[in-house]
This record gives structure tokens, C-alpha cells and sequence, in this order.
């Protein structure tokens, strides 16, 4: 009887949209084409800190914003936002504490100084703790933040009880961003009271090119009033091979979102009935830090931007079920409110973020504007407390659910309607809520 009545309602969903542009407009034919596209082995994993390797991906996307005749971001020439970021390639640096040297595999320098000594005043400080296990590893991860945030010079003296936790961030560590680093911090296991140091040495750099991918579709008669339908089109690139598989495609992150933002600005561009301008945007480099969307965000006027759609893995159905969604902050503004609201007579629901320890809300793009009172919220179905394919090599084209993206992505089309329209606007997020 419950697969029945589930038909029916599915059945009841396609009848609603029958006969609206979203069922011919948006269909699973050209959702299995591009995302199959985007998550191919000749795109390599999207990496975006590797500007040959993603271009074959940017220059795809462009093409489908040309198709949907899209117009570029006032000040391009191009569907191309682009911009470089600052690599941190290596530190070498030499050590020495009362009078003997410190081993390099000892040290983790966080620094965006070409030249790197302790000259002046630098304090002295302890990473300690005589906690065990899984409550070590958070009071490291908690110290170390809170430690390299400070904005003076400091030799910090690890106990060697971190000494794994010390080993995993100098990996993790390698190859970072420049992001406005306060002061210098060194970093290094050693035992004893520190008399004396000495610190010597100096930094490595590039510059990294980066592009956001941006289109825009005019609004009819709110054309100062923006609405961003968002998702990052990076992903992590070549990883340790298993099973002879070494990329990591990224099909549902975030190939599947990526698709959206293409297939929405289709279909918006074909229905003609945009009052407020619609940006459609796909992010670079998420994944090593969301420097895309953070440069894209200081060139919007945050007061005329009413909301941000971000779509972040849609490829499998959620944890509610076929036809829902969940949205991340649901409870910041009344932007899911307003989306359900529209989508009254069909089957599909958007749900509160059913993962809040996850802190889903801080890891994609939409942070970045709700940081500056955006309604910007991520819509996804992902199952992320048990998804074993997430940032691995096997989340691939033939993991994906063509239909639950389709529906998904219709839905969106759906219950944005008064929001592109100008009939309904979010309440805007308080920024001081938005850490």
C-alpha cells in the first residue's frame, strides 16, 4: 500500500509540472549528459589549485552559459571572474633552542613572510594536555586554531603527546594558501623549558590562477535586485590509487550541483519571466578553502542581493526519501519557508539540515554571503553521515540517481519562483550570527 500511495504521489508530481516549463525545459536526458560530462576521467578531478587540469571543465561550462544565452558579469569580457591566489610552497627555516637544533620533521612554520626570524618580540608558548584519545585529537585541532589565529610571533612548544596529531597538520599543512596569516608562528615538539631560540628562514611561493565561471540573466523589471543560483565545480583532483583508480571525479560533489546551476539557467533563460536579475555561478577552489566564492562575494553589493541558492550534492536521494531536499540554516531566515510554500500540490519537501554536528552550514560556499546577511543557504540530499563515497575515487557517474537530480533540480525551479519574480523576499541573515 505505501509504494502504491508513493506512486501516486510521484505520479500527482509529474501531473503538476506536466504542464509547466520545468518538465520540458528540465529534463534527465541533459542532466545525465552534462553531469556525465563534468565527472569524466578527461577532467581529472577538477583540481583547482592545478589551473591546467580544470580548465577542460571552466571551458565546458562557459559553453553551456553560451547555449543558455547568458550575458557576462558587468565589468567582464568573458564568463571568466578571475583572480590568482598565493601559494605557500615550503618554509625553510632553521631552529635552534637553547643552543641545539630542532629537526625540520619537528617544525610546522605558519607564515606569509618572504623572510622569517625572530627579531623582536616573540612570546613563548605551550600546546599541552593530559587528555587521551579522540578528546587529545579535538583539544589539538581547538589549540592549534586558536594558537595560529593570534596575531603577535610565537615559538610554540608542542608536547610530545601530539606528536601524531603534529605529524597529520604538517601534512596537511604542505602547500597551503596565503589568507592574511597573522604574525609568525613556529611550531615545534621539544621538551624543557625554552631559555633561548633563535629562528632563521624564509618562504616559498606561487601564484595560482584562478576562475570562477559567472553568467547573467538581466531582470525584467528589478534588474538592481540579484538572486544566485550557486554551486563549486572543483573537487579534489588525483588522489592515492585504488584499485587502479586514481581520480576522483566528483560526480555528486559537486558535478551534480554543477548540472543544476547549468539546467536552471536554461530553463530560466527560456521562460523569459525573471523580474530580479539571476546570477548563475560555479565556484572554483571550494575545496582547498572557498576562495571563489569569497572573491566573488566582494564584488556584490550585499544590500541589493536578496538571496543565494547553493547546490551541494544532489545525486542521491536524502535520508527523507524520494522528492525532499534538506536546506542547511533552514532556521536563519524564511527562505525554506518560502520555498515549500511554492511548491504546494506537488509531493516534494525541503527539510531542516538533519546533520546539524556536521556544521554543514560553514562548509560550502553559501558561508561566505550569509557572513554578510545573505539569505545564502546550501540545498542538498546527501546522506553525509554515511556516504563511503564522498571524497574518494569511486564517487563516479554510475553512483549518481539521474532522477533524483531531475526532481531535485525542477523542484528548485519551482519553489523559486516568487523569489525570481520579486513577489517574495527572504529575510535577511544577522550577520553577527554567522561565525
Amino acid at each position: 500500500m505505501k509504494k502504491l500511495f508513493l506512486s501516486f504521489l510521484i505520479s500527482a508530481f509529474f501531473n503538476v509540472v506536466q504542464s509547466q516549463p520545468v518538465q520540458k525545459y528540465i529534463q534527465e536526458k541533459n542532466v545525465s549528459r552534462i553531469i556525465q560530462t563534468l565527472s569524466a576521467d578527461d577532467m581529472m578531478g577538477r583540481p583547482a589549485a592545478k589551473p591546467e587540469l580544470i580548465e577542460p571543465a571552466a571551458r565546458f561550462i562557459e559553453a553551456e552559459f553560451k547555449k543558455a544565452k547568458l550575458q557576462y558579469l558587468q565589468g567582464l569580457k568573458s564568463y571568466r571572474q578571475e583572480f590568482t591566489k598565493t601559494r605557500i610552497t615550503g618554509s625553510t627555516v632553521r631552529l635552534i633552542i637553547n643552543g641545539k637544533s630542532v629537526p625540520s620533521e619537528d617544525i610546522i612554520i605558519m607564515s606569509e613572510q618572504k623572510s622569517i626570524n625572530n627579531n623582536g618580540s616573540w612570546k613563548i608558548l605551550k600546546l599541552s594536555s593530559e587528555k587521551t584519545g579522540q578528546e587529545r585529537q579535538r583539544e589539538f585541532a581547538q589549540k592549534f586554531r586558536s594558537l595560529s589565529r593570534d596575531t603577535a610571533s610565537a615559538l610554540i612548544i608542542v608536547d610530545e603527546a601530539f606528536r601524531e596529531n603534529f605529524k597529520m597538520y604538517k601534512g596537511l599543512l604542505r602547500n597551503r594558501f596565503a589568507g592574511g596569516q597573522p604574525g609568525t608562528k613556529v611550531f615545534a615538539l621539544a621538551a624543557g623549558e625554552v631559555n633561548e631560540f633563535s629562528v632563521n628562514g624564509e618562504t616559498q611561493t606561487e601564484q595560482i590562477p584562478m576562475s570562477n565561471i559567472v553568467g547573467v540573466l538581466p531582470g525584467r523589471s528589478k534588474p538592481e535586485e540579484v538572486v544566485i543560483f550557486s554551486a563549486h565545480f572543483d573537487h579534489i583532483g588525483i588522489q592515492k590509487a585504488v584499485s587502479g583508480d586514481s581520480i576522483a571525479n566528483g560526480a555528486d560533489d559537486d558535478a551534480s550541483g554543477t548540472t543544476a546551476v547549468i539546467e536552471l539557467a536554461r530553463y530560466f533563460s527560456k521562460i523569459k519571466n525573471n523580474e530580479r536579475t539571476l546570477i548563475f555561478v560555479a565556484f572554483t577552489a571550494e575545496e582547498i578553502g572557498g576562495f571563489g566564492s569569497q572573491y566573488f562575494s566582494r564584488q556584490m553589493d550585499p544590500l541589493k542581493t536578496i538571496a543565494m541558492f547553493n547546490i551541494e550534492m544532489i545525486g542521491k536521494p536524502s535520508k527523507f526519501g524520494e522528492n525532499t531536499a534538506w536546506i542547511t540554516g533552514y532556521e536563519r531566515s524564511d527562505f525554506g519557508e518560502i520555498l515549500q510554500k511554492n511548491l504546494e500540490g506537488t509531493p516534494f519537501q525541503f527539510k531542516p539540515d538533519p546533520y546539524p554536528d556536521q556544521n554543514l552550514f560553514y562548509r560550502s560556499d553559501n558561508a561566505t554571503l550569509a557572513r554578510m546577511g545573505i539569505p545564502a543557504h546550501s540545498i542538498s540530499t546527501d546522506q553525509i553521515d554515511i556516504d563511503k563515497l564522498y571524497h574518494s575515487v569511486d564517487d563516479e557517474f554510475e553512483s549518481m540517481n539521474i532522477r533524483n537530480i531531475t526532481f531535485t533540480i525542477r523542484a528548485i525551479a519551482l519553489s523559486s519562483g516568487t523569489i525570481v519574480s520579486g513577489k517574495s523576499t527572504p529575510k535577511r541573515i544577522d550577520p553577527a550570527t554567522v561565525n
